[in-house]
């Protein structure tokens, strides 16, 4: 009979097995598995890697990023699945595990996956809850061409748009605001600046000390940095950096004015034209705010992916927009091993 545990790091070379033979090229060295399946996070004690066996086979895998979900004053118990394969032949197997782990939260998000985890989502109860577009500025366009991937008749065009779009970007004003990074031993300083729910927005709870986890992270380096106006914390925002694409991960600030959220984003922008390898950030935006902040800043739409949740016991869920960033699932740190640009 099949059974369901906690994947352990023996497990890894089958993991990663099951994986390549189900299509999935996760980040594979044995530190990343380590960062994402094993180490401590303080905001969740429970295993985050799960398999399904019989015998000594594993037949299905499925990993979890944890999370609150603050929507309609109610804090939501979720699980967002990332890396989810079943060994080809072991009809049901994944289905099986991940109805098991839907049991075990209040909600279960997917955003994104490929076509067949798409087309299966709605027949396991998962609802659409809108779509997470990326968006993304040039910064440095001739760093297009370092080690890209591209086609001389593509790489051209590319770096004249990725110039064009430098060109028209707006130069936003920062003046009195200061920008600080902040070590793994400092997070303690953004608790008073963190998320909060407004009106019809749903969006996911951040812990001061959950930073310390992601600034370990060993998939994309991470900085986090604090904004400061009169000597104040107001803001922060969480850079990755995956090759030549620096992510903007996350992001909050504590105003509803937009000439204060273009103002952090335009210092994320700066900040991460500092990186001696950066030709570009991306950002996601899934809610108008947020996607109109991103384009005042000179970020452009490349494209959008689906939010899916199955939230049975939450029925109103999906009657407010939702927020998602990057650090909400594995978009901030995700990569193939080479960079990945949107410009």
């Amino acid at each position: 009979m099949p059974s369901i545990r906690a994947a352990m790091p023996a497990d890894g070379p089958a993991l990663l097995e099951l994986m390549s033979q189900a299509g999935l090229r996760p980040n594979a060295a044995p530190e990343h598995l380590e960062w994402k399946y094993w180490q401590a996070r303080p905001d969740y004690s429970g295993p985050r890697s799960f398999v399904m066996t019989q015998g000594s086979q594993i037949l299905a895998h499925a990993a979890v990023i944890p999370g609150v979900c603050q929507a309609g004053g109610e804090s939501i118990r979720t699980l967002h699945l990332i890396d989810w394969a079943a060994r080809p032949g072991a009809m049901g197997s994944g289905v099986a595990l991940l109805k098991h782990l839907g049991r075990s939260c209040d909600a279960l998000f997917g955003i994104g996956g490929s076509l067949d985890t798409l087309r299966l989502l709605p027949h396991l109860g998962f609802q659409r809850w809108g779509d997470a577009t990326g968006y993304v500025r040039p910064l440095h366009p001739l760093r297009i061409v370092n080690g890209a991937p591209y086609r001389l008749r593509t790489l051209v065009p590319r770096v004249a748009r990725g110039f064009w779009w430098s060109m028209r970007a707006p130069a936003i004003r920062v003046d009195g605001w200061k920008v600080r990074r902040i070590a793994a031993t400092e997070t303690a300083v953004v608790a008073g600046v963190l998320p909060t729910p407004a009106k019809g927005l749903a969006l996911f709870e951040r812990r001061a000390d959950i930073f310390k986890y992601f600034l370990d992270c060993t998939v994309a380096p991470m900085q986090l940095h604090v904004l400061e106006r009169d000597a104040r914390v107001r803001g922060y925002f969480v850079l990755s950096y995956a090759f030549r694409q620096v992510r903007l991960a996350d992001c909050w600030i504590d105003s509803d004015d937009p000439a204060h959220w273009r103002t952090l984003i335009q210092c994320a922008v700066l900040e991460a034209k500092r990186n001696s390898q950066a030709a570009e950030l991306a950002a996601w935006g899934s809610d108008p705010d947020m996607s109109r902040y991103l384009v005042e800043c000179g970020f452009h739409g490349r494209g959008a992916v689906p939010i899916h949740v199955a939230a049975p016991r939450h029925p109103l869920l999906h009657q407010t927009t939702l927020r998602v960033q990057m650090l909400d699932n594995d978009a901030a740190y995700r990569h193939s091993g080479h960079s990945e640009l949107w410009a």
